[in-house]
C-alpha cells in the first residue's frame, strides 16, 4: 500500500487513535494515534499506511480540516421541493442540484413521521459523508410536518 489523498470524515476519536473514511471510496482507515482529530470533523489529507504490517494509517498532512454543521431551519421548502415532493410516493426520495454548488433533496414521509425523519437526517453519518463529498460548508434541513416534506440543502 502506498499513501492516499483525499477527503476524510472522523467517524470516531478518542486519545489514542482515531478512525476516517474516504468520502469518496468509503474505505474507513484506522489510525495508530489521534492526530488531534475530533469526531465529525472532515480533513483534506494525506495517510499513509504504519510498517510494518500497514493496518493502521497516519495522516502525514492535512491540507483543509473543518467542521460541516447540519442545522434545522425554521423556515419552510422551498416551492421547488414542494413541487419534487407532488412527484413522490412516500418513503421516496427526489435529488436535484443546486445551481452554483450543492445538491436538494427531498423526502416524501407520513406526517406523523416527519420530526423522526429530521433527526434521523441530521444525525446521520451519511448527511456528513455527503455533504463532504460535495464539498459544501452547511447542511440546512426544512420540513413541513403537516405535508411530510423534508428538504435537505447542502449549501455553499
Amino acid at each position: 500500500m502506498s499513501e492516499k489523498s483525499g477527503t476524510f470524515l472522523v467517524t470516531h476519536a478518542d486519545d489514542d487513535s482515531a478512525v476516517l473514511a474516504d468520502v469518496r471510496d468509503t474505505h474507513v482507515h484506522t489510525l495508530s494515534s489521534n492526530p488531534g482529530v475530533e469526531t465529525g470533523e472532515v480533513l483534506e489529507a494525506t495517510v499513509s499506511p504504519d510498517p510494518p504490517m500497514e493496518v493502521t494509517w497516519s495522516v502525514t498532512a492535512v491540507e483543509e480540516r473543518k467542521e460541516i454543521p447540519v442545522e434545522r431551519s425554521a423556515e419552510r421548502p422551498t416551492t421547488q421541493a414542494y413541487e419534487m415532493h407532488d412527484d413522490l410516493a412516500e418513503g421516496d426520495i427526489a435529488t436535484t442540484e443546486r445551481a452554483g454548488t450543492g445538491e436538494v433533496h427531498v423526502l416524501a414521509v407520513p406526517p406523523e413521521q416527519t420530526e423522526d425523519a429530521v433527526a434521523d437526517v441530521a444525525d446521520d453519518q451519511a448527511t456528513l459523508e455527503r455533504a463532504a463529498r460535495l464539498g459544501v460548508n452547511r447542511v440546512e434541513i426544512r420540513f413541513d410536518a403537516d405535508e411530510g416534506v423534508v428538504s435537505v440543502r447542502y449549501l455553499p
